[in-house]
């Protein structure tokens, strides 16, 4: 009777209802994609930063206020993305790193205004200090520049990712469909660089993004691509919200069935997850709802820590 209780209880606050076979089991998890930044008192003395984050959000950022969603979520460890308010100053995030090597580690921003030499060097500076991963965000190159430029900074920071197994992210913030063409590139010039498309690849629930979901799902064949289950949010359109239903049976199931559960990973997007419906937590835990015990696995923490070493947590 206490079993039957167990597997049919409604265990999250985010009030998803888990199937028989995600309530039967509990497991580590890693959050592969997510933020830090400096709050405001702390921007004012040590961490300035290079763009304010949106004001609603700027106290509700720091390493602590993470780990205390985190702790409420069931969230064991994670992946620390290099944010856009502090761009290339990583001093930040070293520093959460530093202070918590138990739970973060961190993914560096890549600077494209370098030269390939000094981008190299830039690259295996901060990976000596703890980072095991890189973010293209191909709106930080100039105009008409694309990430697989032959003598480009980007390919050969994602050539010696290859030879150092740090894993390159990519976010294609505007639609997959935009740098589809460039990522392959990319993938063609250094297939041994492990290559991980951010927030469901931003294949929103209409019509330009069902194009370029179909895109996304050519890459499956590519060993080497992985795709983070994170944002769910971003990729809404008008059709879907919390606990996105639509999200799971248009993007998740493909997903997993095209690339299997060894290729993808859970991600929230804290703290820009705050604003949304259901929360940190309810971003997890919706997620996780989606998993038989088979899956879980990899998904939860598998992945992420096959991609970016094991946490310790």
């Amino acid at each position: 009777v206490l079993m039957i209780m167990r597997l049919f209880s409604l265990v999250y606050l985010a009030g998803v209802v888990l199937s028989p076979e995600a309530a039967a089991f509990s497991m580590k998890i890693i959050d592969s994609h997510l933020h830090v930044w400096a709050d405001k008192s702390e921007a004012e003395s040590d961490f300035p930063y290079d763009q304010p984050p949106p004001e609603s959000l700027q106290n509700v950022a720091t390493p602590e206020a993470l780990l205390e969603q985190m702790s409420k979520a069931g969230v064991d460890g994670a992946l620390i993305v290099q944010p856009i308010n502090h761009k290339y100053d990583h001093s930040y995030v070293t520093n959460a790193m530093k202070k918590y090597p138990n739970k973060f580690k961190g993914m560096m921003l890549h600077d494209p205004s370098l030269s390939p030499e000094m981008a190299v060097k830039r690259l295996e500076e901060l990976v000596l200090s703890g980072y095991v991963g890189v973010r293209f965000n191909p709106y930080l190159w100039s105009e008409g520049e694309l990430m697989s430029t032959d003598d480009g900074a980007g390919l050969a920071v994602y050539r010696r990712c290859a030879e150092l197994s740090c894993p390159v992210g990519v976010m294609c913030f505007k639609g997959l469909e935009l740098h589809y063409d460039d990522i392959l590139a990319l993938i063609e010039k250094s297939p041994d660089t492990q290559l991980v498309l951010d927030h469901l690849g931003f294949c929103a629930l209409n019509d330009e993004g069902d194009e370029a979901f179909k895109q996304l799902l050519t890459l499956s064949k590519y060993p080497n691509v992985s795709v983070k289950v994170s944002a769910l949010f971003r990729n809404t359109g008008n059709d879907d919200s919390f606990p996105y239903d639509k999200i799971k049976t248009q993007r998740f199931e493909p997903l997993l069935k095209s690339f299997g559960s060894s290729r993808l990973m859970i991600g929230s997007d804290f703290p820009y997850v705050l604003e949304t419906e259901g929360g940190y937590d309810g971003a997890i835990n919706t997620v996780k709802s989606w998993l038989s015990e088979n899956d879980a696995e990899a998904v939860l923490f598998g992945t992420a820590e096959r991609l970016f070493g094991k946490w310790s947590a």
